[in-house]
């Protein structure tokens, strides 16, 4: 009895703390986005709240927060309301199997830095993924709106083309970890002494790409594009409904799909990888902290460099968008496929 006291303590603890930390940080992260776009265009960025508008992302909360909810008079309510919740539960369940870290022990019991570790944890990171269709497709239609359902057309069907993509762009680090655990295909590529990065240099720029188009990013984002559709699927949605849209989709979802592609391509929490000869640790003197500060480092890199795109880049237009997933991404995702599949057993030989 003791013990399961324990061990619901510990899911618990990893809960809030994944609550705390997707929440919290999503919402920073529109301070960092805005002064790293700031300085991209040369410009000082927030300023006002706060030391170096430190505090502008409490300010925005606070107006969205306090904004008159006003609903479309010929929507559906419910749908309305419930297009929220599958757009934001699904995208914070995925955190549910990224594992943050090695296994370590306090007071004598063993934690593992992962909610659940599922011997099927990809598997379910993309079939929680493809529930955003749901969200978008029900936002556009309950707001009861050309624009609103024009621009959740958009995106429906590009995140219909990508989830292809990069279903197909994960499965050479699949097939050479052998397993769809995501803390068992960091602890192969330990084992291995190598960042499958290395032999699927193909399969990470696809899923880099998939992975702007599925959050909405430039020059993926053709769902918002406000000179045609006012915004998109969210143009019907005010006060902090429509603050949720873009929170969980350009700062959430970056951040677990970057998180996945850390786990996948980058060694997840292994420092700096030399292919085949092992790893350097240039961060050793922060001892068992190290690989969760390598693991935060990985990701963070990942999300200034989604930024660093998106406020450079122009706009594709849709059929180029959906023309990229289908005669060009998804092919190379099959070459890289085979080539997996023939070259797997040389290598590990």
């Amino acid at each position: 009895m003791e013990n399961l006291f324990v061990q619901l303590l510990v899911i618990g603890i990893k809960i809030l703390v994944i609550l705390g930390v997707v929440f919290g940080l999503g919402a920073y992260l529109t301070w960092v986005e805005r002064k790293v776009a700031a300085h991209i265009q040369r410009r000082p960025g927030p300023m006002v709240v706060g030391w170096h508008g430190l505090l502008q992302p409490l300010a925005d909360g606070l107006k969205l927060i306090t904004k008159e909810d006003i609903f479309p008079r010929a929507g559906n309510r419910f749908l309305y309301n419930l297009a929220l919740v599958l757009a934001l539960v699904p995208a914070v369940l995925t955190f549910a199997v990224v594992p943050f870290g090695p296994e370590f022990e306090v007071f004598g019991v063993k934690v593992k830095p992962i909610l659940t570790d599922l011997n099927v944890g990809l598997l379910l990171v993309f079939a929680l993924g493809s529930m955003a269709v749901y969200a978008i497709a029900l936002a556009g239609w309950a707001s009861n709106s050309k624009y609103a359902l024009i621009g959740s057309m958009r995106k429906a069907g590009i995140i219909v083309s990508y989830e292809a993509v990069i279903t197909f762009a994960v499965m050479g680090p699949v097939i050479l970890a052998g397993t769809l655990s995501t803390y068992e295909i960091v602890q192969q590529q330990i084992n291995h002494k190598l960042w499958y990065i290395w032999l699927q240099p193909i399969a990470f720029v696809v899923y880099m790409f998939a992975m702007l188009a599925e959050t909405g990013r430039v020059p993926f984002d053709i769902q918002e594009a406000e000179a045609e559709l006012v915004t998109g699927f969210t143009v019907e949605y005010g006060g902090i409904k429509f603050g949720i849209f873009p929170l969980v989709e350009w700062y959430v979802e970056v951040l677990s799909l970057s998180a996945i592609a850390v786990v996948l391509f980058l060694g997840g929490w292994s420092p700096i990888n030399i292919p085949f000869l092992g790893f350097v640790d240039p961060l050793f003197f922060l001892g068992p902290l190290s690989p969760f500060v390598w693991f935060v480092l990985k990701v963070a890199l990942l999300f200034l460099f989604v930024l660093w795109l998106h406020w450079t880049l122009p706009r594709y237009r849709i059929d180029q968008i959906t023309e990229t997933a289908w005669k060009v991404m998804l092919p190379l995702t099959f070459v890289n496929l085979m080539l997996t599949a023939i070259l797997a057993p040389i290598v590990w030989r």
